[in-house]
């Protein structure tokens, strides 16, 4: 009963149809308006897709001063973004690179880097820094229709581009998510053809040096405060930590330039002990998303768009795209009410 919607009496279909199922003595008291872990709760199984193996980078570092182990682990964006750089990091992983190299840099409110502190370590045949794009671009662009709740842009959908009132606060760019991750469009003008992933808290993205030096994907950093929107299209966005974040954000903060660790710091910075694909672990944890292209999913953003709940008595109107952060959990795992 809820197909063919307009986004905006989407979430109003949402929270209406489980009070509807209830028994007519059920129904005496006003229900409790939606929150986002309750529509997170309340999506259907078919309604997640679980991340391929191959896609999953787990990353062992050495246990904490309790002998607590820290496992981090790495979901790898898919195409058309990143690709050389993540065929890159599948390399390095196959090949154990990054086994005994280190955290070596923390910078507060900025990012957590890795990679051979050295500088020197011999990367994998075939590892180089490719000349490739940040952005995504083809000719193919197709116009939605009025009130759609996807578009097209560069031959793969996009959804949530209106939601509401302009639900998702955009500024000169269209913001959206494709296949779970979330993306900008320029929309018109110079470079309307282009899509390219963001720099959110917990995302990954590939060191390098000055331009036009792109990085290989050895030395990677994720960001630990704020999005770093102004890093967007200047580095490659190749993935996001999604187990073990507290892991890399609450490291000791480098004193050096920019974070780094200095050499009378070098007890500070944390080993790593290995990085394997998930695809060649026999014990590999295995994860799954809420389709970013599902009606729960629609929902969900537009909650977290419009607070309405016990808590909230002031609705903002609006999330910056960061703020929606596509839920994950492991698979199996009973979601939370």
């Amino acid at each position: 009963m809820c197909n063919h919607l307009t986004m905006k009496k989407l979430l109003l279909c949402f929270a209406i149809v489980p009070f509807l199922a209830q028994p007519l003595e059920a129904q005496d008291s006003e229900p409790e308006n939606a929150t986002p872990n309750s529509i997170v709760a309340a999506s259907s199984a078919g309604e997640w897709v679980v991340i391929d193996p191959e896609d999953l980078l787990v990353m062992e570092l050495a246990p904490d001063a309790q002998g607590n182990p820290r496992r981090v682990v790495i979901q790898l964006i898919p195409a058309p973004f990143s690709q050389p750089w993540v065929e890159n990091m599948r390399t390095l992983a196959r090949a154990n690179w990054w086994d005994g190299t280190s955290v070596n840099r923390v910078q507060d409110n900025y990012v957590t880097q890795w990679g051979d502190v050295t500088e020197e370590k011999p990367l994998p045949e075939g590892v180089e820094a490719p000349v490739a794009p940040y952005e995504a671009r083809t000719d193919c662009v197709a116009t939605p229709e009025i009130g759609s709740e996807t578009y097209t842009v560069n031959c793969f959908p996009i959804s949530l581009r209106d939601i509401g009132d302009d639900a998702l606060y955009t500024g000169n760019q269209n913001p959206g998510f494709s296949a779970g991750w979330p993306i900008v469009h320029r929309g018109a003008g110079r470079g309307a053809n282009d899509v390219w992933p963001i720099h959110c808290y917990g995302y990954v993205g590939v060191g390098r040096n000055y331009a036009p030096d792109t990085g290989t994907g050895a030395e990677l950093y994720t960001i630990i405060g704020q999005p770093q929107r102004h890093m967007d299209r200047n580095l490659a966005v190749v993935g996001r930590i999604i187990d073990g974040m507290e892991h890399l954000s609450s490291l000791p903060r480098g004193s050096g330039e920019l974070g780094f660790y200095t050499e009378d710091e070098a007890h500070l910075r944390t080993p790593i002990l290995s990085v394997r694909l998930a695809s060649e672990m026999v014990d590999a944890p295995s994860f799954e998303y809420l389709s970013t292209e599902s009606q729960s999913f629609a929902a969900y953003v537009a909650v977290r768009a419009n607070r309405d709940d016990a808590f909230y008595t002031v609705p903002a109107g609006g999330v910056d795209i960061c703020n929606v952060e596509v839920p994950i959990r492991r698979v199996g795992e009973a979601p939370e009410e």
